[in-house]
Protein backbone atom coordinates (compact mmCIF):
# COMPACT_ATOMS: atom_id res chain seq x y z
CA UNK A 1 0.00 0.00 0.00
CA UNK A 2 1.69 3.45 -1.17
CA UNK A 3 1.60 6.21 1.10
CA UNK A 4 -0.59 9.86 0.18
CA UNK A 5 0.65 13.00 0.23
CA UNK A 6 -1.78 13.31 3.35
CA UNK A 7 -0.91 10.30 5.45
CA UNK A 8 3.14 11.17 5.15
CA UNK A 9 2.46 14.97 6.39
CA UNK A 10 1.07 13.16 9.44
CA UNK A 11 3.71 10.61 9.75
CA UNK A 12 6.59 13.37 9.37
CA UNK A 13 7.25 15.23 13.13
CA UNK A 14 7.06 19.01 12.27
CA UNK A 15 8.92 21.68 13.80
CA UNK A 16 7.23 21.56 17.49
CA UNK A 17 6.44 18.06 17.69
CA UNK A 18 9.74 17.28 19.57
CA UNK A 19 8.84 20.23 22.13
CA UNK A 20 5.33 18.67 22.58
CA UNK A 21 6.34 15.39 23.44
CA UNK A 22 9.03 16.42 25.38
CA UNK A 23 6.55 19.37 27.46
CA UNK A 24 4.11 16.04 28.02
CA UNK A 25 6.84 14.05 29.88
CA UNK A 26 8.11 16.90 31.90
CA UNK A 27 4.75 17.93 33.04
CA UNK A 28 3.62 13.66 33.73
CA UNK A 29 6.89 13.40 35.71
CA UNK A 30 5.62 16.69 38.07
CA UNK A 31 1.86 15.56 38.04
CA UNK A 32 3.44 12.27 40.09
CA UNK A 33 5.47 14.00 41.71
CA UNK A 34 2.42 15.84 42.98
CA UNK A 35 0.65 12.99 43.51
CA UNK A 36 3.57 11.45 45.37
CA UNK A 37 3.71 14.55 47.62
CA UNK A 38 0.09 15.28 48.40
CA UNK A 39 0.05 11.50 49.31
CA UNK A 40 1.28 11.93 53.03
CA UNK A 41 -1.14 14.76 54.05
CA UNK A 42 -3.76 12.01 53.78
CA UNK A 43 -2.08 9.17 54.93
CA UNK A 44 -0.81 10.87 57.85
CA UNK A 45 2.95 10.15 57.52
CA UNK A 46 5.79 12.79 57.74
CA UNK A 47 5.66 15.32 55.10
CA UNK A 48 8.60 14.85 52.15
CA UNK A 49 11.65 17.68 52.04
CA UNK A 50 10.95 20.49 50.15
CA UNK A 51 12.79 19.72 47.25
CA UNK A 52 9.58 17.35 46.28
CA UNK A 53 7.62 20.36 46.52
CA UNK A 54 10.39 21.97 43.99
CA UNK A 55 9.83 18.66 41.60
CA UNK A 56 5.81 19.11 41.64
CA UNK A 57 6.31 22.47 39.54
CA UNK A 58 7.61 20.45 36.64
CA UNK A 59 4.23 20.32 35.99
CA UNK A 60 3.88 24.20 34.83
CA UNK A 61 7.48 23.81 33.35
CA UNK A 62 6.17 21.22 31.13
CA UNK A 63 2.90 22.80 29.76
CA UNK A 64 4.75 26.24 29.00
CA UNK A 65 7.50 23.24 26.78
CA UNK A 66 4.43 22.08 25.33
CA UNK A 67 2.71 25.47 24.65
CA UNK A 68 6.06 26.75 22.90
CA UNK A 69 6.12 23.14 20.48
CA UNK A 70 2.58 24.39 19.68
CA UNK A 71 3.56 27.90 18.77
CA UNK A 72 6.10 26.78 16.85
CA UNK A 73 4.21 24.44 15.18
CA UNK A 74 1.77 27.31 14.17
CA UNK A 75 4.62 29.51 13.08
CA UNK A 76 5.46 26.81 10.85
CA UNK A 77 2.32 26.32 9.57
CA UNK A 78 1.66 29.75 8.95
CA UNK A 79 4.98 30.30 7.12
CA UNK A 80 4.00 27.20 4.65
CA UNK A 81 0.69 28.48 3.99
CA UNK A 82 1.85 32.41 3.23
CA UNK A 83 3.14 31.19 -0.18
CA UNK A 84 0.15 29.73 -1.31
CA UNK A 85 -2.01 32.22 -0.41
Amino acid sequence: MTATPESRATEEAGPGDGLVRIGAIVFIVGALATLITVAPLFLGTEPFPSIAYAVCMLMGVGFLIAAAGVLRSIAAQRRRAKPAA
